[in-house]
């Protein structure tokens, strides 16, 4: 079968390319032998001597195709001048499949020129008989591919996985908790600081991945355009598509009419929807499954009219699926602008102001008795006879009222539990609490103490002589000294000295524009011989990567990093604990925006805020008001944007003319604002709703999974065997990171996510989280997914032959291992793969037919399994050909015999499941009419159709290996 003396008219197939089918020989001339392959049309030529070739020769009792798509059965196998001749018994005019049509069999003669050129050899049991056979690495790696798809199809935290963030529990559970909803419709409200970009990219991204959506629009108010961007696509690898005016029109150029169609992911400002009707009239003309609009507490409505581009987000919100707003603390705004986000979920829910307002009175006693039940005095207070103890049973009933009130008499080590099972249950039946969650940062732990260092300096000469009167070039003296301010400006000299004092350490300075930036930078770096990086908004996306990297680099990175106030955002600096304020900015949201790019949860030091300023001038004068007014320096004020509309004036007046008695009373009026604002805020909070927006021990559990899931040492080890096997260049960089490059002798001609001028990746989370410049590998990066996909979408590794030698088995035994998965094709949606085995299906038999797959073990067969020359190989096979075909049969047979046990349980399992959360929906449903009949229909429907493609699931033949006992 695998001679290598070619004749025209011989039937060969490619080693390479099966999928070209089977070839004939057209010339062999000059030592080289030429083939035609029919079934694509494609000639191949090939050096005689090393043609990656398979002679395709039948043998008596196999069955063949020809004369476009007939069959027969071989009998006898003739040779004529090379090639051959095959005589058989074929069915007398090949009825179609499934007629009933009786069948005369006749004997006839096929040359092996007249064979069907499109008969498949991908399958591992047509490839192993046609001598096209794997190393023993591929098939590992092809095994490998599978479990661990298993794995991770059967993870609770699948979706969750691929995100570069911090497994921090409020972010997890939000995001757990709404990504496996259809069609999610809720409020993402956590203070500033908590991250609600963060849940909705992870929401995000499992939605996508699980396939519940496929569609999304994201739209942000144009300051935000580009931070979401970069965020999608670093911590998530969500590439979506912005679209501004100049996109739009470039793309109906190229003949595109709907620019929203152009793409999957779909990125916009919401002035671009709003100034130009013609562009929200495409938007709302595509389909989307997801939309996601931020700062939604700008979407300003009443009852009396709403705004521009409330009534924009509103179409949107109607025509699509699934929505995520995200708005800051809506007590901040009041009740009716609260309602007006509601609006946007559930229109049909949330019709009526007056009703949405009593009915919110009525959670108030809910609420109290969710913090007495959580106090340390619940036991007195819900003692018998106490008025608590009837509200209890009024609310849980009085079956689990008995039940709560007894493990908190008793005292046990149970009471803990019961009180957060009664807890949980009461925050079920409460209003909003399924459409809004809401973090704040007094019941999120894990921020640091803040540190006002100010640092006073005498104002320059020539900034006193200009004698500046705008507030702008007040705040900003580089406006004023001129093109060599770095050279006069005193907070320069300060920070060249001080950065001396406190090497090495890290710093962060910020400031208003991208030129005092570039300027101070430069000084630095040239002048001073500090090492620094610039960043700012007018460099590339890989630019901005080598400055966050320089600086992150703990041994020759940059000591200080300049950013301007766009150019920081969304970036993590949290590594440094120093941070400068070369200017104050104006509004406090600003201000507090800055801070939070070290003030961040996981920050292990003070974060010590330095600012120089001048004294006696505006820049004192502000330093003042954010300090002694606001105290924003110290703590985080979520009053920010009242009292920036409050103050902005007085403000400007005060900066403007040195009045001392005016300052001091504004400084005044603002701290008595800002304290009667938080503390109204404080009295106002809902505290059932924080308690609803993170359940500690389902937040634990969920990184426990996630944690288990990434196994970070298996999946460097897994890429490692990858990359090796397709070519990938390799090269050592850190201890947890590697430099990727592609390869002089690549398998694939482009190799899953990977650029031609290489990367530099790692498997592990903290590195990944310091170095934005590095690719982070989880098994759910596309590059990853991209592998599994090289792995198991061809033929690659699904057939092996070894030797093997194992003391029980006799000298010359042949094995046979068939590895099966059962296989349906249905909607991504669906997630059908929950539900199927997570374990494969592995069938060994020996040549007496005997089932060994309990006793010799894959690791048997990989450990001692030993590697023969291909061509010794191939000729094994061809000589025991009729003795495998057998055992594979059998082996078939056995995987079929299991399919229908495994199937049932599969569906038993499936509506278990389906059945315990349409009850939980169906129980929710009865007291809390947040939840949509859409979710329970969708529950429903899924269920009949997940049973059906279960039902339809089949064995199929993944790999073979043939292993021989020496």
């Amino acid at each position: 079968m695998n001679s290598q003396t070619f004749a025209k008219g011989q039937r060969w197939i490619s080693n390479t390319e099966s999928e070209l089918g089977l070839g004939v020989v057209q010339e062999h001339l000059n030592r080289r032998i030429t083939l035609y392959f029919p079934a694509n049309d494609e000639t191949r030529t090939y050096a005689d001597n090393n043609a990656p070739l398979t002679r395709v020769a039948y043998r008596a009792g196999e069955q063949i195709q020809y004369g476009g798509g007939r069959s027969l059965t071989v009998i006898e196998v003739m040779e004529n001048n090379g090639c051959l001749i095959y005589a058989g018994v074929a069915a007398a005019g090949s009825p179609a499949p499934g007629t009933d049509a009786e069948q005369i069999t006749e004997q006839i003669i096929v040359p092996e020129t007249e064979l069907d050129s499109d008969v498949p050899f991908g399958g591992p049991k047509e490839r192993l008989l046609a001598g096209q056979i794997d190393s023993g690495r591929r098939f590992q790696l092809r095994r490998q591919t599978l479990e661990h798809l298993a794995r991770l199809h059967h993870s609770p935290a699948a979706g969750l996985l691929g995100a570069r963030v911090e497994l921090l529990p409020h972010q997890l559970y939000i995001a757990a908790e709404v990504a496996a909803r259809h069609a999610p419709r809720v409020l993402l409200a956590d203070e500033v600081g908590l991250g609600k970009t963060i849940e909705a990219g992870l929401i995000l991204h499992q939605q996508l991945l699980s396939g519940r959506a496929r569609r999304a629009l994201v739209t942000v108010p144009d300051s935000l355009v580009h931070q979401w961007l970069v965020e999608m696509l670093r911590r998530f690898n969500l590439p979506f598509t912005l679209l501004d005016a100049a996109r739009c029109d470039d793309l109906a150029s190229s003949g595109i009419d709907n620019p929203f169609d152009s793409a999957q992911l779909v990125l916009c400002s919401l002035s671009l929807l709003v100034n130009v009707p013609a562009r929200l009239e495409q938007a709302l003309q595509a389909q989307w499954d997801l939309l996601v609009v931020d700062e939604a507490h700008h979407l300003v409505w009443s009852e009396q009219q709403a705004s521009p581009a409330y009534t924009a987000v509103e179409a949107l919100a109607r025509q699509a699926a699934g929505l995520l707003l995200l708005t800051a603390t809506p007590e901040q705004l009041g009740m009716e602008s609260h309602f007006a986000r509601l609006r946007l979920l559930d229109p049909a829910r949330y019709h009526d102001f007056d009703h949405f307002r009593a009915e919110q009175a009525k959670y108030q006693p809910v609420n109290d008795l969710v913090q007495k039940l959580l106090s340390a005095e619940a036991p007195q207070l819900f003692a018998a006879g106490t008025p608590l103890r009837a509200e209890l049973q009024h609310y849980l009933g009085d079956a689990a009222a008995k039940r709560l009130l007894e493990a908190l008499a008793g005292g046990s080590a149970a009471a803990a539990e019961a009180v957060a099972d009664a807890t949980q249950v009461l925050l079920d039946r409460h209003g909003t609490g399924r459409v809004l969650f809401r973090n704040t940062r007094a019941a999120v732990a894990g921020f640091p103490e803040r540190r006002l260092q100010p640092h006073p300096l005498a104002a320059p000469d020539a900034f006193t002589a200009a004698a500046p009167t705008a507030i702008a070039e007040r705040l900003h003296p580089e406006y004023t000294l001129g093109p060599n301010w770095p050279r006069q400006d005193s907070r320069v000299s300060w920070l060249a000295q001080w950065l001396k004092a406190i090497r090495p350490a890290k710093v962060l300075l910020i400031c208003a524009e991208a030129e005092t930036a570039l300027d101070l930078e430069e000084h630095l770096r040239l002048r001073v011989g500090v090492r620094s990086a610039v960043f700012h908004e007018g460099l590339s996306l890989l630019e901005r990567d080598r400055a966050a990297a320089y600086f992150a680099d703990d041994i020759d990175g940059a000591q200080i990093l300049v950013c301007s106030e766009i150019g920081s955002e969304g970036r993590n600096f949290q590594f440094a604990h120093h941070m400068v304020m070369f200017d104050l900015p104006r509004n406090p949201d600003l201000l507090e925006q800055r801070i939070g790019r070290l003030d961040r949860i996981g920050q292990t030091e003070t974060v010590q805020i330095h600012v120089p300023y001048y004294r006696d001038t505006a820049q004192e004068r502000l330093l003042r008001w954010y300090r002694d007014g606001i105290d924003g320096f110290r703590r985080a004020c979520p009053a920010g944007p009242a009292i920036a509309e409050r103050f902005a004036g007085q403000l400007d007046q005060c900066l403007s003319e040195d009045d001392s008695a005016a300052m001091t009373a504004l400084i005044d009026a603002t701290r008595a604002f800002t304290d009667t604002t938080l503390a109204a805020l404080q009295a106002g909070r809902d505290r059932l709703l924080e308690l609803n927006a993170c359940n500690p021990r389902r937040a634990r559990q969920i990184i426990e999974e996630l944690q288990q899931a990434e196994a970070v040492e298996a999946l460097s080890h897994y890429m490692e065997q990858v990359l090796d096997e397709f070519g990938v260049e390799q090269e050592h960089h850190s201890d947890s990171a590697t430099v990727l490059r592609p390869g002089d002798h690549m398998v694939v001609h482009k190799f899953p996510g990977l650029p031609d001028d290489g990367l530099t990746a790692t498997c592990d989370r903290r590195t990944a989280l310091s170095r934005e410049d590095m690719v982070f590998l989880s098994w759910e990066h596309p590059m990853v997914s991209g592998a599994m996909d090289l792995v198991l979408s061809a033929d690659f590794g699904n057939t092996a032959f070894c030797t093997l030698k194992l003391p029980p088995l006799a000298p010359g035994t042949l094995l046979v291992e068939a590895i099966f998965v059962l296989h349906s094709t249905a909607p991504r949606a669906l997630q059908l793969q929950r539900f199927l085995p997570a374990a494969l299906t592995r069938v060994v038999l020996d040549s007496h037919n005997n089932d060994l797959s309990n006793v010799i073990s894959d690791h048997h067969l990989d450990q001692l399994g030993e590697a023969v020359p291909k061509k010794v190989a191939r000729n094994l096979v061809n000589h025991a050909r009729a003795e495998i075909a057998e055992l594979v049969q059998q082996a078939e047979d056995r995987a079929r015999a299991q399919q229908s046990r495994m199937l049932a349980d599969a569906v038993a399992s499936m509506q278990r499941r389906q059945q315990q959360e349409l009850e939980r929906l169906q129980a929710l449903a009865a007291v809390n009419p947040n939840i949509r009949r859409a979710e329970i229909e969708h529950i429903e429907t899924s269920t009949r159709e997940l049973e059906v493609h279960l039902n339809n699931a089949r064995i199929k033949l993944e790999a073979l290996r043939v292993a021989v006992a020496t």
